[in-house]
């Protein structure tokens, strides 16, 4: 074990000893003179040695003061390299983001080159999965999460709400079995996404066509998907219907990719939330990413989404 006096008697030794005075020393710790006088005694009381010769309007250093010196010094400048480097390392280096893969890849990802402009030195890695990571096993600093905003144990910020309704590729719209009302989706192909189990209620073709007022549809008949954004590019490639999230689509209905062909939206009862730590948010580098994503969110103008 180190033998250590107190840290606090140390520092005013080795400041008063590089300034030879009380007074000089008083000024760089913000103390009074009397106060870096008292620690000094109290480290020379504790090790049993004098350190200062004092004189009437000045202090000079003992043989074995003079001796120590260089090595107090060394000490507390490595220290302050320590200190500063974990600073510096709260506000730089590497971010882990976990969110669903949907929501990476067709709102974030787009989004991120703007964050890497603004901060250069933090290097953001995204654990992406369906199933929320665990923030220690994982080393997870933040995650976004599709849900109800229950976290009683961590903070949790909502990013926005959400709702889904059925896109197409614009050729279903005049193809050989056009595709103009709701009825109309007995001539072609519901693709299906298979959100797995998220505790929480996500709309389906179940509900939608229940809402709308339409039977007569195959509603277990098409394609399934177990990721979201699989389901949209099996839309864009005209190979049926999807019943997706907005945030998701508002990128492909904005490049005329994919089309809404009916008015009527789901409201989701959910929304994405940005959840992490309490204590995570002191890291500089987290809570530059949250509140850039929440500044980002509420400026997201191209998003199609009733919010």
């Amino acid at each position: 074990m180190r033998r250590l006096s107190p840290l606090n008697s140390l520092r005013a030794f080795e400041t008063a000893a590089r300034w030879l005075s009380f007074a000089k020393a008083a000024e760089e710790l913000f103390v009074t003179p009397a106060a870096v006088s008292q620690q000094i005694k109290q480290l020379e009381g504790y090790l049993g040695v004098t350190l200062f010769h004092r004189m009437t309007r000045a202090v000079r250093l003992t043989e074995e003061a003079k001796a120590v010196l260089p090595l107090m010094t060394e000490g507390f400048d490595k220290l302050a390299e320590a200190v500063d480097r974990l600073s510096q390392e709260e506000k730089t280096g590497l971010l882990t983001v976990s969110t669903a893969p949907t929501f990476a890849a067709k709102w974030l990802l787009q989004r991120l080159p703007d964050f890497s402009d603004k901060y250069p030195n933090i290097d953001l890695r995204l654990h992406s999965s369906r199933v929320p990571g665990d923030f220690d096993l994982d080393g997870i600093d933040i995650s976004i999460r599709l849900s109800t905003g229950d976290y009683p144990r961590l903070h949790a910020a909502r990013v926005f709400g959400e709702e889904f309704s059925p896109v197409c590729s614009p050729s279903l719209l005049a193809g050989p079995i056009p595709l103009r009302t709701p009825k109309d989706l007995k001539n072609h192909h519901l693709l299906h996404v298979e959100w797995g189990d998220l505790n929480i209620i996500l709309p389906d073709w179940r509900m939608w066509t229940k809402t709308a007022r339409i039977e007569g549809i195959d509603l277990d008949h098409g394609p399934h998907f177990t990721v979201e954004s699989m389901a949209i590019e099996a839309a864009i490639n005209g190979n049926g219907i999807a019943l997706v999230s907005h945030h998701a689509a508002a990128g492909d209905l904005q490049a005329g990719r994919l089309v809404r062909p009916f008015d009527l939206v789901l409201q989701a009862d959910f929304s994405y939330w940005l959840v992490c730590p309490h204590e995570h948010l002191r890291r500089a580098k987290v809570k530059a990413f949250c509140d850039w994503l929440l500044e980002e969110a509420a400026n997201d103008t191209g998003s199609t989404t009733i919010d």
